[in-house]
């Protein structure tokens, strides 16, 4: 629970502690009656509250922001509400959800992403290692026959297979070069070529 979170749940208890010192005081006699409306008026806070907490989940389920591509030879994504960017791009026919990685030198899939894309995993050697925030990780190398991404088309891409655990496949530095422009501005990650 976040200090904020506290503060707030602190608050509705406070509140709800005055308001139930007053409906006492008012009428010491109806004392169930009382009980009653406070445990009413506590469902509503609390409902009030979890609504307020969640609603940013809740909204970017229900409005999820797009990727958008120009014709200018443009692609925006907006920040997921985890702060990553995520794209999906075409590998070999296969559609794979890529997190953009600047600190990731190589465009590096997951094994199942791997087996999506029709790459043979037990043709690949791990003999690559690459050092991560997890530790030291066994790479295979790889030549992807065709990689889109939006208007962009690229062949014999360059990428790693990871022979660990990944939740999701990295697009690295390997890849991103290939743009001109890098730029992250009110949200948004714009690449350009």
């Amino acid at each position: 629970m976040s200090g904020e979170q506290f503060g707030n749940l602190t608050y509705l208890v406070l509140l709800l502690a005055m308001l139930s010192v007053g409906l006492i005081a008012r009428g010491r006699g109806q004392i169930r009656q009382h009980l009653k409306a406070f445990g009413q008026w506590f469902v509503i806070i609390a409902i009030i509250a979890v609504g307020v907490g969640l609603w940013g989940d809740v909204r970017t389920r229900i409005i999820p922001q797009q990727t958008v591509f120009s014709e200018a030879g443009r692609i925006e994504l907006p920040r997921a509400p985890d702060g990553h960017y995520y794209a999906t791009l075409g590998i070999n026919g296969a559609e794979i959800p890529f997190v953009i990685d600047t600190g990731a030198s190589n465009m590096v899939l997951t094994q199942d992403d791997a087996k999506a894309a029709g790459v043979p995993l037990e043709r690949l050697s791990y003999f690559g290692q690459a050092n991560t925030a997890n530790g030291t990780v066994r790479t295979a190398p790889i030549r992807l026959n065709d990689v889109s991404f939006g208007p962009f088309e690229d062949s014999n891409v360059r990428a790693l297979v990871n022979q660990g655990d990944m939740d999701k496949s990295l697009l690295g530095m390997s890849y991103l070069q290939r743009f001109s422009r890098i730029e992250i501005s009110n949200n948004t990650l714009i690449l350009e070529r």
